[in-house]
């Protein structure tokens, strides 16, 4: 098959390679669309070596292991393959687990589904885990006004947006979303009627966070307290923003681990939340929060969330989301080249900024 290697530059090399092989526990799916997320440049930075690095997969299930009772060659799935291993999708064949594999119902479309599964399991796995919110089948009780105030920064991400929509499943208001240019597509996402709004990072520092502030006294009352936040950008000082809206206190969760070290105060309950969890048990889970400096908070160890366990359930709560239209994908546009020279363009727009609101995403084969 070829497979489509990642450079610095991004520069993108084309070879030859052997169709993956499952183990018991895995799934071979031809690829007919891949996802790309910001990651996906930046690794060869972080480990200065060429990789094939795309994790989001939508395609027809080519070959299954043995211990594999769900799926079966021809299906239709989506999946997210586990992160810095062989076989990404940047490739004809990619190779996923069964439990981070979910079927796509007839009426998703290949496109919608290969922008869905790391950025939907990073908001599950920060709402719901990290900060240990009113989960969509549990939802916050009716509250007039609302009294369950969210702080999602960088709404107009495919993170911050997958959380907007869990968030509204699960009853959580007033939602506070901070964006900039895609202000509009955020505004589309938001209940205002139940206080939601949305704020612009590209006001000052100072003024972001009184308005923040503002937000919340608007629907909750002058003693209403911001206690939640996800931080979807951990870019440019964001978390000094969420950590004066939040007056130093609640549980703010964050994306990557640039928060660590910038003084936040230690009344401030901080997370970082890791999608690669979902293919870990604890032990590893744990040692992986260690190498970025952080620890499972006690919460994670009592309950055992953000392992394994956690991406069975909810990529099988995401096939009935879709199903049942709770749920639906990121904006997405179609990169020309396919294998040969759509990566390249892809992976330069998401280095220059250039995918604001929108999911980057590669034709690579045929159904």
């Amino acid at each position: 098959m070829k497979e489509a290697l990642v450079h610095a530059g991004p520069r993108i090399e084309l070879k030859e390679s052997p169709i993956p092989t499952p183990n018991a526990s895995q799934v071979v799916i031809k690829v007919v669309f891949s996802g790309t997320n910001p990651k996906d440049w930046k690794y060869i930075g972080w480990t200065d070596k060429a990789f094939n690095p795309g994790d989001d997969i939508a395609g027809i299930v080519h070959a299954v292991g043995s211990d594999i009772t769900e799926f079966k060659p021809g299906d239709r799935v989506a999946a997210f393959h586990e992160m810095n291993t062989p076989g990404g999708s940047f490739a004809e064949y990619a190779l996923a687990w069964g439990h981070t594999t979910f079927h796509i119902p007839k009426q998703t479309s290949f496109e919608e589904a290969s922008t869905l599964p790391l950025a939907f399991m990073t908001a599950a796995l920060a709402l719901y885990n990290s900060l240990h919110l009113p989960l969509p089948f549990v939802p916050a009780p009716q509250q007039s006004p609302p009294q369950t105030p969210l702080l999602i920064y960088s709404g107009a991400s495919a993170v911050g947006a997958y959380a907007i929509k869990l968030a509204r499943v699960s009853n959580i208001h007033p939602i506070i979303a901070v964006a900039g240019a895609s202000i509009p597509f955020v505004k589309t996402l938001l209940d205002p009627s139940k206080g939601d709004t949305v704020l612009d990072y590209r006001d000052s520092p100072q003024t972001v966070t009184s308005n923040i502030k503002a937000a919340v006294a608007k629907t909750c009352g002058a003693q209403g307290k911001l206690q939640h936040a996800l931080d979807a950008a951990t870019l440019k000082g964001s978390w000094d923003i969420v950590s004066k809206s939040m007056d130093g206190k609640g549980s703010a969760t964050f994306i990557l681990p640039d928060y660590q070290n910038q003084g936040l105060p230690e009344t401030l309950d901080t997370s970082m939340t890791f999608v690669g969890a979902v293919h870990q048990d604890k032990a590893a889970y744990a040692a992986t929060l260690k190498q970025f400096g952080s620890a499972l908070k006690d919460s994670q160890r009592d309950m055992g969330l953000g392992t394994k366990e956690f991406g069975y359930v909810w990529f099988r709560l995401l096939g009935r989301g879709l199903q049942e239209g709770w749920m639906t994908g990121h904006p997405w546009e179609g990169v020309e080249g396919g294998l040969e020279t759509g990566w390249e363009r892809a992976l330069g727009d998401l280095q220059g900024g250039k995918a604001s609101g929108k999911k980057l995403i590669i034709k690579v084969g045929e159904v």
